[in-house]
């Protein structure tokens, strides 16, 4: 449960919880109405995450095989780079990329972090990023580096529509405000990839990512689902 809905369940129990045997009905049904209301949104969701990366896994399987043979042969090293993720609640699991980089990227990235797009360095981006391989410029350019995550779809770490899951380095230099983009399951896609992914600075990352978190429904994920095929076939804030 998270921490608004504790709030409102505080704030209902303090108008409801005293006057006598009425209120504490009506209170109660108050909140087990909620309660059904919100657990049914999440379900829903669920079960449309389920549906759609089920159906994409499917359809994407010959991809996979052309991009891991391409990846195999350019250098011989393992087809997925595995890396620790921050998802819901600060919970850490194990999230896949077809590997785009050479076999000792994280060990050169200390080497690099001067030369990060984002000055605050929560976040590393970098142009023209020399540990990227050949195959690794084309897959990152139309983000099919980041399609394995279906998997994490399917097994519930991720959702299809969430803010982006951070490394477990970048929290920890996170501000209190920061932390509100691990309230909710992180996604493949939200607000902010659809309106200009690596451009935008982190802190307006954030504000997109809250935004996303406080208007959250059905319908608003399936347009920002739509809308991440052209921001993807754009190029744009991919790098």
């Amino acid at each position: 449960m998270n921490y608004q809905r504790v709030e409102i369940i505080d704030a209902l129990s303090r108008l409801y919880g005293s006057g006598g045997a009425a209120n504490r009905r009506r209170f109660l049904r108050k909140k087990y109405a909620w309660l059904v209301v919100v657990g049914g949104a999440r379900l829903l969701k669920r079960g449309f995450d389920i549906a759609v990366a089920s159906t994409m896994f499917l359809l994407l399987l010959p991809l996979f095989t052309a991009v891991a043979a391409c990846i195999k042969f350019t250098d011989g090293g393992p087809v997925l780079f595995w890396q620790k993720r921050v998802g819901l609640w600060g919970r850490e699991f194990d999230f896949p990329k077809f590997r785009s980089m050479v076999m000792n990227a994280e060990q050169l990235k200390d080497s690099l972090l001067a030369h990060s797009e984002h000055a605050d360095q929560r976040t590393f981006k970098m142009k023209r990023d020399p540990r990227i391989t050949w195959i690794g410029r084309i897959i990152r350019k139309l983000s099919i580096d980041e399609l394995p995550q279906v998997w994490s779809v399917l097994k519930g770490d991720m959702s299809l529509v969430g803010p982006r899951p951070p490394v477990p380095r970048e929290v920890a230099l996170y501000s209190l405000e920061d932390r509100r983009r691990l309230e909710i399951t992180p996604g493949l896609t939200c607000i902010w990839q659809v309106s200009g992914r690596g451009d935008i600075p982190f802190p307006e990352q954030v504000q997109l990512d809250v935004q996303y978190i406080e208007s959250q429904s059905l319908w608003l994920d399936i347009k920002l689902l739509f809308k991440t095929v052209p921001a993807v076939l754009s190029g744009r804030g991919a790098y």
